[in-house]
């Protein structure tokens, strides 16, 4: 992936969780019944998506992320 596509993901994971976030943090209405959608496990998927972004995109930018080379 190049850096423009990467920092796109990254806003997008980032918009993606916030908005998650939100919604599943809004009080649960009786009336309506029982969610049927996941919010809270969304988030976490999409925080954990957007860490490993965050990596890709200080790879990209030079720093090294992982074990130095054996030989």
């Amino acid at each position: 992936m190049d850096l423009t596509l990467t920092l796109v993901a990254c806003a997008l994971f980032l918009v993606l969780a916030i908005v998650c976030g939100w919604r599943g943090a809004r009080p649960i209405n009786i009336l309506k019944g029982p969610r049927l959608i996941p919010w809270r496990p969304l988030m976490m998927i999409c925080v954990v998506a957007l860490m490993l972004m965050l990596v890709h995109l200080a790879n990209l930018l030079g720093f090294q992320t992982g074990n130095p080379p054996r030989y």
